[in-house]
């Protein structure tokens, strides 16, 4: 996947529009169009600014991956984006990933758990010494 299809999926991933982001990176939508299909290769200036409207690394926007994962780490309304790609990545791949994904989410709601029972504890010291 070349960097302009990646552009392309993120900003469509985030559900917004190309005259969206050329009015924020301050260019006509044309232009913006041209870099998405590859028709203008953007310098590096603008890639930073790319990247930064889409909360995201210069790194990470140029990074194209392995194995049919690209790698796009922004926060779409509070949740981690992994966006899979391509015929390389095999459904027990993705079964895995999502396994260890739901392994991820379970670890911070029994941390959240954890916190929970520690503020409590606080509260019943603090108020025992009152």
């Amino acid at each position: 996947m070349s960097v302009n299809e990646k552009i392309r999926l993120i900003r469509e991933t985030k559900g917004l529009t190309q005259e969206q982001v050329a009015e924020k990176l301050g260019v006509s939508p044309s232009a913006y169009g041209d870099i998405e299909r590859g028709e203008n290769d953007p310098k590096l200036s603008k890639l930073q600014k790319i990247a930064e409207f889409f909360e995201m690394s210069l790194a990470d926007l140029v990074d194209l991956g392995e194995k049919g994962i690209l790698n796009i780490n922004f926060n779409n309304r509070g949740k981690q984006c992994t966006l899979i790609f391509g015929s390389s990545v095999t459904e027990k791949e993705m079964e895995l990933k999502d396994k260890e994904l739901a392994l991820k989410d379970k670890e911070i709601e029994l941390k959240n758990e954890k916190i929970a029972d520690l503020n409590q504890i606080i509260k019943l010291l603090e108020n025992s010494k009152a």
